[in-house]
C-alpha cells in the first residue's frame, strides 16, 4: 500500500510542478504535438489514399475469355466455379453475340464487321476479386486458366501494383520520420528533465544522504517526462484532428463542384491510445536517460 501511496505522490508532485510552469510546459507540449504530429498526419493521409483506392469503382478485375466453341454448358460450368471460388466477390457474363453488337457500336466499323460470316468473339466473364492485393488476383488468374474451356485470362493489375509499391514507400517514409522525430523528442526530454535535476540537485544529495534509494529519486522525474509526453500526444492528436477537419471542409466544397462528397476519415480510438501510449513511452525514456545519467555522475560505482 505505501507502494501505490508513493506513486500517487510521486505523480501530484509532477503535475503541480507542470502547472507551476505554465508557459514553459505550454512549449514543451507544443513541440511535442508538432513533431507527433507530422507523422501522424502523413500515416492518416496514406491511410485515407489506400481507404479511397479500395472504394475506386475500377478497381482490378479479371477478364475470362472462353474458347469460340464454348457451349451453353461450358459457360454454366465457369459460372458455378465462379459462384463457389471465395476469392471472388462478383463477376458479370458478356454473352458473345452482345460483345459484337457493342464493338459495331464503339468502333464505327458496322460495315466491315457486318460482312464477317461469323461471330469471331468468345463468351467471356468480367470478374471482381474480393481483395485488391496483386498476388491474391494473379493467383486467382493462374488458377481461373486452367478450368475447361477457358482460353485466355486477362488481369488488369499494373495500376494496383504502382499503388502499393507507393504506399509502402510511403509508410516506410512515414516510420523512418517517426523514428527520427522520436529520437529529436528524446532529446528534448533529457535536457528538460536535467533543468529540473539542476534546480533539485541539493534536494537530490540530501536525500542520498539520509538513505533514498535511486529508484525513489527518479519516480518523479519519470512521471513528469511521462506526463509530459502525454499531453505531446494530445496535443498531436488534437492538431491532425482539426487539420482533417479543415481539410473535410475544403474538399466539401472542391467535391460540391463535381457532384462528389470526399471526406477524410479521423483518426480511430486504436490509433488514438497507440500515439498517447507512445508519446508517453518517448517522455519516460528521454527522463530515465537523463536521471540515470545524473546519478551516475553522482555516484558511478
Amino acid at each position: 500500500m505505501s507502494w501505490i501511496f508513493a506513486h500517487f505522490d510521486a505523480l501530484r508532485d509532477s503535475m503541480r510542478r507542470l502547472l507551476q510552469q505554465p508557459f514553459a510546459t505550454a512549449l514543451n507540449v507544443a513541440v511535442f504535438g508538432i513533431a507527433l504530429a507530422l507523422p501522424c498526419g502523413f500515416y492518416i493521409a496514406l491511410d485515407n489514399v489506400a481507404r479511397f483506392s479500395r472504394e475506386l469503382t475500377s478497381e482490378p478485375q479479371l477478364s475470362l475469355f472462353l474458347t469460340v466453341n464454348a457451349d451453353a454448358s461450358d459457360v454454366k460450368a465457369v459460372e458455378q466455379r465462379l459462384t463457389r471460388h471465395p476469392a471472388v466477390l462478383e463477376f458479370r457474363f458478356v454473352d458473345r453475340s452482345t460483345a459484337l453488337k457493342d464493338l459495331k457500336r464503339a468502333s464505327g466499323m458496322s460495315d466491315v464487321l457486318s460482312e464477317l460470316e461469323s461471330n469471331p468473339l468468345p463468351h467471356a466473364f468480367v470478374v471482381a476479386g474480393r481483395s485488391a492485393d496483386p498476388d491474391l488476383l494473379e493467383a486467382l488468374r493462374d488458377e481461373a486458366s486452367r478450368w475447361p474451356k477457358v482460353e485466355h485470362v486477362q488481369l488488369d493489375s499494373e495500376w494496383a501494383r504502382k499503388l502499393d509499391a507507393a504506399l509502402k514507400i510511403g509508410r516506410m517514409l512515414v516510420t523512418l520520420l517517426g523514428v527520427l522525430l522520436s529520437f529529436a523528442l528524446v532529446a528534448v526530454t533529457f535536457n528538460t528533465i536535467r533543468l529540473q535535476i539542476l534546480t533539485r540537485h541539493d534536494e537530490i544529495e540530501v536525500s542520498k544522504l539520509i538513505g533514498a534509494t535511486n529508484h525513489f529519486i527518479r519516480r518523479p522525474f519519470l512521471y513528469l517526462g511521462g506526463l509530459q509526453g502525454l499531453l505531446g500526444g494530445f496535443g498531436a492528436w488534437l492538431i491532425v484532428a482539426i487539420a482533417v477537419r479543415m481539410l473535410n471542409h475544403e474538399l466539401a466544397s472542391f467535391g460540391g463542384l463535381f457532384g462528389m462528397s470526399p471526406s477524410l476519415g479521423h483518426m480511430t480510438l486504436q490509433q488514438i491510445t497507440v500515439l498517447m501510449a507512445l508519446a508517453a513511452l518517448i517522455g519516460w525514456l528521454g527522463a530515465w536517460m537523463s536521471v540515470s545519467r545524473h546519478l551516475w555522475h553522482m555516484d558511478p560505482r
